[in-house]
């Protein structure tokens, strides 16, 4: 029974990842265990689930009717467990958890690393990347991310807290270049100042967001950016080297702030702030280790979110 389920669980990764090798990074095998018992599978059904050439697989009508039923029991399965465990006080079992690279690794691991501590049997999966990862293909149970969600019908979603945005430069490059009071000033004076700015090749030029100090009106500004890369660590470093003014999240400014090497540029009426959501498959029963988590993150993010120095520019 544990081989045919076994061969179950690797014709479905690698259906859902589309290679053998991808499947085995998932299972935590090698590419041959998951062949092995790929091809187990088909001499016990005597059917054959792939199509395979040098360069591609796909699946067979029948693999694609076998993958919809062995998909269905693997949920079911996933269900099972995640009642059984649902009653449980103490959360046990392994998370995988995906997050972006920098923030997860400031503000999200440390919290995860102390709730591990506090639970032993609590075993986490961390992904560190800037890439969205798509939660139900590649089996992943949670994930913390910014900003807008897209409308999905298959998850569910709990706001965490506000990545709260600041301008930011060094004082060498203020006493140079002048220090704007507020917005309306910033983008009057935006041809006399240089500016390092977050942004990809798609962004011409990056944009900034900020509520207009006398309507609260959300505006958009363009930022003709000297230095623009997809770095918000570069971002910070390039700012505090007296290159330009950044809008960086406070958490990430805010030992640069205490330093005296980056300053808060003004007090912004309503301060913008990216929403930071814990994302889930809905279709999943929730563990209890998964809530623990949502909750964990839900209580102590918004403090880590808002350093001392937020009350001088919020």
């Amino acid at each position: 029974m544990s081989e045919r389920l076994q061969g179950i669980e690797a014709f479905v990764a690698a259906a859902e990842t589309g290679s053998f090798a991808l499947a085995a990074v998932r299972l935590g095998r090698t590419r041959s265990a998951v062949g092995k018992s790929i091809a187990r599978l088909e001499r016990r059904l005597s059917v054959r689930l792939f199509h395979r050439t040098t360069r591609s697989q796909s699946l067979t009508d029948d693999g694609q009717a076998y993958y919809e039923r062995s998909r269905r029991a693997l949920d079911e399965l996933d269900a099972a467990d995640a009642m059984v465990e649902a009653g449980r006080h103490e959360p046990v079992g392994t998370l995988r958890i995906s997050m972006q690279a920098l923030f997860g690794r400031i503000c999200v691991a440390p919290l995860l690393m102390q709730l591990a501590c506090d639970h032993e049997r609590l075993r986490l999966d961390l992904q560190f990347s800037d890439r969205r990862v798509d939660l139900v293909e590649e089996r992943v149970d949670l994930a913390i991310r910014s900003g807008p969600l897209d409308d999905s019908s298959t998850l569910a979603a709990r706001l965490l807290g506000y990545q709260w945005m600041g301008l930011y430069a060094a004082p060498d490059y203020l006493a140079r270049h002048g220090h704007p009071t507020d917005w309306q000033a910033l983008v009057d004076t935006a041809p006399s100042h240089h500016f390092c700015s977050y942004g990809r090749d798609e962004q011409r030029p990056p944009t900034w967001l900020y509520h207009d100090g006398a309507t609260g009106e959300l505006r958009t500004f363009s930022v003709p950016a000297r230095i623009r890369c997809d770095s918000l660590e570069v971002v910070a470093a390039s700012a505090i080297a007296g290159l330009g003014i950044a809008r960086l999240p406070q958490w990430l400014a805010a030992q640069a702030v205490a330093a005296g090497t980056l300053v808060p540029l003004f007090s912004e009426a309503r301060p913008f702030g990216y929403a930071l959501h814990a994302v889930w498959p809905s279709a999943r029963a929730l563990p209890r280790r998964t809530r623990v988590v949502i909750d964990t993150l839900a209580a102590q993010l918004p403090s880590v979110l808002e350093p001392a120095h937020s009350l001088s520019i919020a």
